[in-house]
């Protein structure tokens, strides 16, 4: 469901759809960043927040804004501050502090590899393994089709 604002016409107040707000998405992928990066499941940030998974969606698709209220519990759930959904948003910060600087700095960019959720799949997968050997076997057949693939 998108947020309305309501427009005037001639007799009548007539609904009209929001686009989703740039802030809104950006939050909303930064959700799904943490959450993957955590394993946790839909249903399982829900569950933590009380609210349906289909309502965690909706804020990761940035169909539905995230209250301030709801995004610290959403944090909280993720043992993630609030300003981590913040962090590489574009200026509009006044006096910008030397911190904020280097954090923005280190920020990846939309193209960074490590920003796409199969990547943090990957890796949370990788280091679940049991042992350094089955890593090493994994890295070696990984070599072996990144090699190939050249």
């Amino acid at each position: 469901m998108r947020p309305w604002k309501l427009q005037k016409g001639k007799n009548m107040a007539v609904k009209q759809p929001v686009s989703a707000n740039a802030i809104d998405q950006h939050i909303g992928h930064r959700m799904q960043l943490r959450r993957t990066m955590m394993g946790m499941s839909l249903k399982d940030l829900a569950r933590e927040c009380g609210v349906t998974f289909q309502q965690i969606q909706k804020y990761e698709n940035a169909d539905n804004r995230v209250a301030a209220s709801r995004l610290f519990e959403i944090g909280r759930a993720m043992q993630t501050p609030v300003s981590f959904f913040f962090i590489g948003l574009p200026g509009n910060m006044p006096d910008e502090t030397k911190a904020t600087r280097s954090m923005r700095a280190h920020q990846p960019s939309d193209d960074d590899p490590l920003t796409r959720t199969e990547s943090l799949e990957l890796i949370r997968l990788y280091w679940k393994l049991s042992s350094d050997k089955q890593r090493a076997a994994i890295m070696e057949m990984l070599k072996s089709f990144a090699s190939s693939a050249e």
